[in-house]
């Protein structure tokens, strides 16, 4: 109905309308873009088959957006990290090519924290990105820039990248849809930093999109010849599905208390589940996950099977170059000096803390591999959790700094290697957006993209900003 350079053309001018205040795009490419609209355009003018080329081009003309984080050919790729602005990506990271094989069009690269190791997306390199809701909220981190441009209606499909939530806390604090698939599934190559030893565990590369109907498509492009290990031709029944509900993680002392709004969107979930499909959503309290955050802290500092020791941030901090020294940064923080944002410097400085305690650190790796084995036992081959994103809706600027583990709500299901897709329910009573987690186990994908198209139908999904 309409041509491709139409839609590419519509997605520019709303980028350039919107993108000074949101600061999500931190470099396009409009021009190439244009370009390659046209040549689609005039590859469905000479008309080999509609049939052909949905095979062939699943994506044909789509425009989409990547985090910066991922090589794209000719756009920067330095994560944020001041000492690697002058880095120009010389190829694509694997899943942007196989996105611009199927046909899609990059308009540009999004904004992400630091070597994305921070639930705020802001950096020395690029400033901050807020939240096209409340531009005085965070946008969630790492894979921010994403959240926020797919939330102001920017881009179609956003590539993500997620180690301890940075797919899901970006999609849930804008009100889009992000799946963070089973581990191992589609390729990490290309983006810096990339996982090393025991963390190529954790890393997940995934979709990120304004409507749940779009993440299954992108998925199996992302994952290419991956996709055979997940069920995705499988048809789900929904009644057959058996849910299980958890409304926080028991308490834990590092995080904050589950805010009530979210709580109630949650219930709301459960009783529509109850009252419209017939099932019983059954409440569950897993202890473990009381222990999120130190479990996932330990595991991700751990040695992987060869024995190699986990790569250090403040080796990261320095790419290659001289060691970066965390208190002498904090030092120069305090007087304006340092290249550094202070989430940074903090990690840097926890992380030597971490490492103290060893034997301590061996109890929580036990405990996570115990989680594991409980998770996928209680979820089996037909079973979703039902779980909070976050405690709190998006939270305003800076002020993840007093709540820095907050993040453990997401980080916990990559550690334990399972499929997890965040889902909108709507705008809470600050015109803020809610949503909650879905979980199954491995190789599952599946059921989490089916339930989330069923809560997409019964609570409305994405919600244009401004709108209410």
């Amino acid at each position: 109905q309409v041509t491709c350079i139409e839609v590419v053309e519509a997605y520019v001018e709303r980028i350039k309308e919107v993108n000074p205040l949101i600061n999500a795009v931190v470099k396009d490419r409009f021009d190439e873009a244009l370009q390659e609209a046209r040549q689609v355009d005039k590859l469905l003018s000479e008309g080999p088959g509609d049939d052909y080329l949905e095979e062939k081009f699943p994506l044909l003309g789509v425009p989409i957006t990547v985090k910066e984080a991922f090589s794209l050919y000719g756009m920067p790729n330095t994560s944020g990290l001041v000492n690697r602005r002058n880095v120009i990506a010389t190829s694509d990271a694997t899943v942007v090519s196989r996105l611009k094989q199927a046909g899609a069009i990059p308009l540009g690269v999004t904004n992400c924290s630091e070597l994305c190791m921070w639930y705020e997306s802001s950096n020395r390199v690029y400033g901050r990105t807020n939240n096209p809701y409340d531009l005085q909220r965070i946008v969630g981190g790492s894979s921010g820039g994403e959240g926020s441009v797919l939330a102001a209606a920017c881009s179609v499909i956003g590539v993500g990248s997620d180690i301890g939530g940075s797919i899901r806390m970006p999609a849930f604090f804008n009100g889009v849809f992000g799946h963070k698939p089973t581990t191992g599934v589609v390729p990490n190559d290309g983006q810096f930093p990339n996982a090393h030893g025991v963390r190529t565990s954790f890393l997940c590369t995934g979709p990120m999109c304004r409507y749940a109907e779009d993440l299954e498509p992108v998925l199996r492009v992302m994952a290419g010849p991956g996709v055979s290990k997940l069920k995705l031709n499988e048809k789900v029944s929904l009644e057959k599905i058996k849910f299980h509900c958890m409304d926080h993680d028991g308490g834990s002392v590092f995080v904050s208390p589950v805010d009530k709004e979210i709580l109630q969107a949650q219930k709301k979930v459960v009783e529509h589940l109850e009252s419209d499909l017939g099932v019983r959503v059954q409440r569950v309290a897993i202890h473990k996950m009381k222990y999120s955050f130190q479990i996932w802290s330990a595991m991700m500092s751990s040695k992987d099977s060869e024995g190699q020791e986990a790569q250090r941030f403040t080796d990261l901090l320095g790419d290659h170059g001289k060691p970066v020294w965390p208190l002498w940064e904090l030092m120069k923080w305090l007087v304006g000096m340092s290249s550094h944002t202070l989430p940074a410097i903090a990690l840097g400085l926890t992380e030597k803390l971490v490492n103290l305690n060893v034997s301590g650190k061996t109890k929580l790796v036990s405990m996570g591999k115990s989680l594991q084995e409980e998770m996928e036992a209680l979820l089996g081959p037909d079973g979703v959790l039902l779980y909070p994103s976050h405690p709190t809706i998006a939270p305003k600027h800076h002020s993840p700094i007093c709540t820095p583990f907050n993040f453990a709500y997401t980080a916990i299901f990559n550690v334990l290697g399972l499929p997890v897709t965040q889902c909108p329910l709507g705008l809470g009573s600050e015109g803020l957006p809610l949503g909650i987690q879905l979980v199954a186990a491995a190789y599952n994908d599946h059921l989490t993209l089916a339930v989330a198209q069923y809560l997409e139908k019964a609570f409305g999904g994405w919600v244009l900003p401004g709108k209410v």
